[in-house]
């Protein structure tokens, strides 16, 4: 595959407003009385050095299977790129074919491999052009493409796999196979979605360049015996350094050549000792801990993979920004630490931090004793949880208890510090530490990125063929003017129960008058699903009114016969949805245009699959029975991805910004409509036909706070106890068999016959 055939994706900060200066050429970073400068912009370079990454998984690259392939790739750089690249003058801007590129970036990661290589082959070291621009990228592959097809006219300048043999394995030095079979993890290594972020990436060369201090330092104290663990961050920013190896050999000339002192991507695995000894001496050092929020030792376990969902190579794309009424959801990992500031001799068996979320979950209250806290002047990681960028922030407060009674617990507030995001945003290291009380506190945050789109279906009122509600206030605006036909109606809020869109069920034609007419149902295949986008327009104050105008979407069922066990849904978006049951339930999703296929799996699926912990202690054992996965094949991921969670019962859905809401939404809807005939039950509570009152907003909004370590559900993520996070938010019976409906809605068997039959 050609370079040219792949676009390489933009990336764009969401959270880079305090970090849009341009980033300098030469950066210096005083530690400690000392000065580590680097020659190359590491900024500008490692946003290159991601989009590289992904560009190579996309196209496979960087995960060649074919041994011959990899093997081929091999013998082209060493036998074609690098004498073509050492003839080269120094001026001269090319970059080579991608699969030689990539076996080429790999070799400069081992810097002293590559570094020795050049000089017994060619004498000289060889560098890698700093092009960080994407239309130059295009010109150097194509000034290349012209030098190589004059040099090398029987070698094709792309890589071809009918031309492959197994004796290219062989061609290729088995130390450069090995470092790029090793490569292979770089790309999931570094997948974090938050990485391309631009202070993210400033705060990681400060803290690359800290760490290069602390390695010169321990150096002439003669301190460290042992090898020095990187965090990822700092790891990244390591490699994107030694990929431009002129550079770096002439960095290393001021801090020494470090290899051996780090336990880097070719070195053998760190020791615990070893990781151990990184966190003291630099708490030490520079009085802060080591690891913190996105930067961690080993991105590959952290909790953070299992909440984001979301991989870098695969460049997410919001195809739902159409929708004004939608608005993203951000989510960011936030790492608390407290430590002991002063010594006091007060009696502190009653005195106790609190951490608080100043908006969106204000009955969350996350309380530590300080007797727990008994290291003196060493960071503890207190809290570790995932906000939204919505609660504004964090407050750490220190109380004391007033009463020793454990049921009726009385507390007063000594001292609290709050931490904003905006303001975190702007602090050094993307970390601020403030004093309260007789503690410090630090918060340390992550830049926020994207998180999957929360939406949740709820009762409303019946409405007519024009959107308005069937009630008297509307007759009266009408002069006493009949409604004519019938929907069953449901309104969708987001997470924070703002009104997002209007979906409706056709279910009856014709008019009521009193004592004279009632509606009819209408036939089974005019039984159509609209969406309508916005919210709703209230008359007069009241809870009245009628639906948004603007109709995005609709579904129109379709079946050859009665009594097939099979249904498809038409949707207007050019997508069709099947559902056959004819020995077991099986349900795909077609677009008619693009040919793409994606599959609605039974449960949990996935990333989605709760943990047996979950299962046994808190979620009901037949619940996974309410879920659709949607699953999407991948050409990068061999399991393939889950972009959408269903819950048909509650009709709450969770799906990435790259799937259409509109589809998702009119799918659920079509798939609860469907199994609801099939099993001749009301399984979502459609029956119902009033409004229901919400629990107050801002209390603990859906999904505006997780913490993976607690047992309280709503801090837990939504699916693993659906049933009590979002019921609960209701006060109605969601039967509706004891509620009061009006006559002009027409009898309850005109809807029991659209719903079951």
């Amino acid at each position: 595959m050609r370079r040219d055939d792949i676009k390489t994706p933009v990336i764009s900060s969401s959270f880079s407003s305090s970090a849009s200066a341009p980033a300098r050429s030469e950066s210096s970073r005083s530690t400690g009385g000392g000065s580590i400068r680097t020659s190359v912009d590491l900024v500008t370079a490692g946003r290159c050095h991601l989009s590289f990454l992904r560009l190579c998984s996309a196209t496979s690259i960087s995960d060649q299977q074919d041994p011959s392939l990899l093997g081929r790739s091999i013998r082209r750089y060493e036998e074609l790129w690098m004498p073509m690249a050492a003839e080269l003058p120094l001026n001269e801007m090319v970059l080579p074919p991608l699969d030689v590129h990539w076996v080429w970036h790999c070799h400069c990661l081992n810097h002293v491999h590559y570094l020795n290589y050049c000089n017994s082959r060619f004498g000289k070291l060889i560098d890698s052009p700093a092009i960080f621009d994407e239309e130059n990228a295009e010109c150097a592959t194509e000034r290349c493409r012209e030098i190589w097809e004059l040099k090398y006219p029987a070698e094709p300048f792309d890589l071809e796999s009918s031309c492959s043999s197994k004796a290219d394995v062989e061609k290729g030095s088995s130390d450069i196979y090995n470092m790029v079979e090793k490569c292979r993890s770089l790309s999931g290594l570094f997948s974090d979605a938050f990485l391309p972020e631009t202070v993210y990436l400033v705060a990681a060369k400060s803290r690359y360049l800290d760490f290069l201090q602390l390695l010169k330092q321990c150096g002439k104290e003669g301190e460290c015996s042992l090898r020095l663990v990187p965090t990822a961050d700092i790891h990244f920013i390591w490699l994107t350094h030694q990929s431009f190896p002129v550079g770096y050999a002439r960095d290393a000339k001021e801090i020494g050549e470090v290899t051996q002192k780090i336990a880097g991507f070719f070195a053998a695995s760190a020791t615990v000792e070893e990781v151990e000894e990184t966190k003291r001496l630099w708490e030490e050092v520079y009085g802060e801990p080591y690891e913190r929020a996105g930067m961690v030792i080993d991105p590959m376990v952290a909790i953070a993979r299992q909440i984001f969902n979301w991989e870098l190579i695969a460049p997410m794309e919001d195809v739902n920004r159409v929708y004004k009424g939608l608005h993203a959801r951000f989510l960011m990992e936030v790492c608390v630490f407290l430590r002991r500031e002063i010594q006091t001799r007060e009696n502190t068996e009653q005195h106790f931090m609190r951490l608080r979320i100043l908006r969106c979950h204000r009955s969350l209250k996350l309380d530590k004793s300080i007797l727990n806290l008994r290291s003196f002047g060493k960071w503890q990681k207190t809290w570790h949880l995932f906000c939204e960028f919505g609660t504004k922030g964090v407050s750490i407060e220190c109380r004391y208890n007033t009463t020793g009674c454990s049921f009726i617990r009385q507390t007063k507030l000594i001292d609290a510090a709050n931490f904003t995001w905006h303001e975190l945003a702007r602090a050094t290291n993307l970390a601020m530490v403030k004093s309260v009380g007789s503690m410090q506190g630090m918060v340390s945050a992550t830049p926020p990125v994207q998180a999957p789109y929360l939406l949740k279906c709820v009762p409303d009122r019946v409405t007519d063929d024009g959107g308005a509600m069937v009630c008297d206030v509307i007759l009266r605006e009408r002069a006493f003017r009949p409604q004519e036909g019938r929907w069953l109606t449901r309104t969708v809020l987001n997470h924070v129960g703002r009104e997002c869109f209007v979906v409706r069920t056709r279910v009856g034609k014709g008019i009521w008058r009193r004592g004279a007419e009632t509606p009819n149902p209408v036939k089974w295949e005019e039984r159509i699903i609209e969406l309508r986008e916005g919210n709703w327009t209230y008359i007069g104050g009241s809870s009245m009114g009628y639906a948004p105008q603007k109709v995005i979407g609709t579904a129109t069922p379709q079946r050859s016969h009665p009594n097939d066990k099979k249904v498809i849904w038409s949707l207007s978006t050019g997508d069709c949805l099947t559902i056959m049951w004819e020995n077991e339930l099986q349900i795909c999703l077609e677009n008619e245009t693009s040919k793409e296929k994606a599959s609605l799996l039974e449960g949990r699926q996935l990333q989605y699959q709760p943990n047996q912990n979950h299962i046994s202690q808190n979620s009901p054992k037949d619940e996974d029975c309410d879920y659709f996965t949607l699953y999407r094949p991948s050409s990068y991921k061999q399991e393939g991805k889950a972009m959408a969670l269903i819950n048909f019962k509650l009709l709450a859905m969770e799906f990435s910004p790259q799937e259409d809401a509109a589809v998702i939404i009119l799918m659920c809807m079509a798939l609860v409509r469907t199994l609801s005939e099939i099993r001749r039950e009301d399984l979502a509570g459609l029956l119902v036909r009033q409004r229901v009152q919400e629990m107050q907003v801002g209390l603990n909004d859906w999904g505006s706070a997780l913490l993976p370590s607690t047992t309280c559900m709503h801090l837990q993520p939504w699916y693993l106890n659906a049933s009590k996070v979002l019921v609960s938010t209701e006060k109605t019976n969601s039967t509706g068999a004891s509620l009061k409906y009006a006559a002009a809605e027409g009898k309850v068997e005109l809807y029991r016959q659209a719903i079951l039959s």
